[in-house]
């Protein structure tokens, strides 16, 4: 269960503390550099003087090194990640001390992406809790390898060995639970600074090493095994017309001038021309170092491309996946958002959350949303085909994060279990009668025009309007009208969110395969969400979508009240109904906006006729 030891390795340490709330953590790291001696002089004054109005009566309150927002300090506790770097005569060390509050989750999150090691504190006196649970899950989650669980305060169990004993029980069974590769378990006070820089005369039935010690010592460098020369691009460097180099920074494996690479996800091959570090010509490069590579040919690489050299990567757009859902909103089934792996960002899809993972029992509870910090695993679908791998794989092409297309918050974090063999078997059948060819014989451009806005709105009644003024014209067309598809193709479909999202999903694939007919397409949906009319947007093609916003106020919707719902929604007879119980989303950019309110249907159809005319 230990972690390896090797006196002769020197390397960095990146590590996190983590835990629950008030386990010690900055205490803990506190002490460690202040018993060090690695703080300067006026650092070290500014502790004592700060310690003087904290909380422990005038001694010494080491939090105070980490805690450095004054909400933070207020509270006694972590709120922001604090990362501080320091070095021994052994090793460097980049710590970041983590917040134990669930409110704060995301935070902690964030700091383990970045560590090979977790510190997690137990406190002696509670042993572990909901919170110590979901650190450590959510570590494992992150690919850390390493674990020392430090059992703190314990002073305060009068340093008792059976107490000791008793937590060191659960901790192993933890460990088991969650399948850590390395565990290491040490009793200390970070408030006294037993077992932390030095050994502790409180314990002496404890023989292992100080936490300092283990750290300078463990040897936690799991990247070598990882198989082959992985490099993602960065950047396309192009100073001048006679070179064009590839940046970024080596994942896994080395490179060397003349070795033959693969471009990913083309396949394409190519040789190795020259290797510059900086602005250093060099014969080899090596894992975590950033260089520019130059090819000896022309070859089609782009941002967000691999290249790789003695490993096998995927190439597909479907995967399952272990993700941490943080967004205050809560995860359902078909949301779209921006998904990031390695330096490819692009569309992505929530296909199906197959269960979520109980934070006490590990056990797989059926699910169908996610909320706040919950641990589930879902299949995910991208826009179009990407480079991954599984996590335990390649670290840096196994994880990503999903970013909310409106807000632009990172909304979840993930690991890569395995791709999905559907989407390996699948083929996109090119024919022979293509779309250009349909639409030459019709004479018209296809696109989709996309109304949208509240029921009420006039939407539905315009879009008839301009489909008869088309067909005047000799345009073919086809209009696809809410309600109209909610009776056949959709009629599955409830109006919870994740079913208005797959609604609007469908109808977009039905538009794009109408356009490849050739056709003029029309929708009237009320689309609520900004995130599904940008998908809709991406299925069909930016140049061949065309949203027109019809932004009629709410009160003279409801006025109308046409069908009468407005009147039963505001009765609550009818749940999730937009603009009363549900929220619509105005379109930010729309290519067209009217309001039916200021004029006859017959203006409003005038309107949009002129307005479309540059898009047809």
């Amino acid at each position: 269960m230990c972690g390896k030891i090797d006196g002769n390795r020197n390397g960095l340490l990146k590590f996190i503390t983590c835990g629950s709330v008030d386990d010690g953590k900055s205490t803990l790291i506190g002490h460690m550099l202040y018993d060090a001696k690695l703080l300067f002089a006026d650092q070290e004054r500014a502790l004592e003087l700060d310690s003087r109005v904290g909380s422990r009566g005038g001694e010494i309150d080491y939090s105070l090194l980490l805690d450095g927002l004054m909400a933070e300090r207020e509270q006694g506790i972590t709120i922001d990640v604090a990362y501080r770097y320091f070095t021994t005569e052994r090793r460097s060390f980049i710590v970041a001390d983590t917040p134990g509050h669930e409110e704060y989750t995301r935070n902690m999150a964030v700091g383990a992406s970045f560590a090979d090691l977790a510190v997690i504190l137990v406190d002696a006196t509670q042993g572990i809790l909901i919170q110590t649970r979901r650190h450590a899950r959510i570590c494992a989650l992150m690919g850390i390898r390493y674990f020392v669980f430090a059992v703190n305060k314990m002073d305060l169990v009068r340093y008792d060995r059976k107490e000791y004993r008793k937590i060191e029980k659960e901790i192993k069974k933890l460990a088991i639970d969650l399948e850590l590769y390395h565990t290491e378990i040490i009793p200390v006070s970070a408030t006294e600074g037993d077992n932390v820089t030095l050994g502790s005369g409180h314990m002496p039935w404890y023989g292992g090493q100080t936490l300092l010690e283990y750290l300078e010592f463990v040897d936690v460098d799991d990247g070598a095994k990882e198989q082959g020369f992985v490099m993602p691009v960065q950047r396309v460097c192009r100073p001048n017309a006679d070179f064009r180099g590839f940046q970024g920074q080596v994942s896994s494996g080395s490179i060397s001038a003349g070795d033959e690479i693969t471009v990913l996800p083309s396949g394409e091959r190519a040789c190795v021309q020259s290797v510059f570090l900086a602005d250093k010509n060099v014969q080899e490069a090596h894992r975590g170092q950033t260089l520019t590579v130059q090819l000896n040919r022309e070859v089609d690489v782009s941002r967000g491309c691999v290249l790789v050299r003695g490993t096998r990567l995927k190439v597909s757009r479907m995967f399952t996946a272990s993700i941490l859902w943080m967004d205050d909103a809560e995860l359902v089934q078909g949301k779209n958002f921006l998904i990031k792996i390695g330096t490819k960002m692009l569309p992505a899809t929530v296909m199906a959350v197959k269960y979520k993972v109980d934070i006490h029992s590990g056990e797989h509870l059926a699910a169908a949303r996610l909320y706040k910090n919950e641990i589930a695993v879902c299949d995910i679908a991208m826009a179009e085909d990407a480079v991954y791998d599984v996590f335990a794989a390649h670290r840096e092409l196994g994880r990503f994060i999903l970013i909310d297309r409106v807000t632009n918050m990172t909304s979840a974090c993930g690991v890569i279990e395995h791709s999905l063999r559907r989407a390996d078997n699948l083929t996109w059948q090119r024919l022979d009668v293509t779309r250009d060819t349909r639409a030459a014989r019709m004479g018209q451009k296809p696109v989709t025009l996309w109304f949208t806005g509240l029921s009420g709105a006039g939407k539905s009644a315009l879009a008839n309007e301009v489909e008869k003024a088309l067909g005047i014209q000799g345009k073919y067309t086809m209009l696809l009208d809410g309600d109209n598809v909610r009776m056949g193709l959709n009629q599955n479909l409830g109006f919870e969110e994740k079913d208005r999202i797959e609604n609007i999903r469908r109808v977009a694939e039905v538009a794009k395969l109408m356009n490849d007919a050739g056709l003029i397409v029309l929708t009237s949906f009320i689309s609520p969400y900004e995130s599904d009319r940008t998908r809709a947007r991406e299925i069909i093609g930016s140049t061949d979508f065309v949203e027109i916003y019809v932004s009629t106020p709410l009160e003279e919707c409801e006025r109308r009240d046409v069908k009468g719902l407005y009147k039963k929604a505001r009765n609550g007879q009818i749940p999730n109904f937009t603009g009363i119980s549900s929220p619509y989303e105005p379109p930010l950019h729309p290519e067209i906006e009217i309001d039916t309110s200021q004029c006859t249907l017959e203006e409003a159809a005038d309107h949009v006729l002129n307005e479309i005319r540059k898009y047809l």
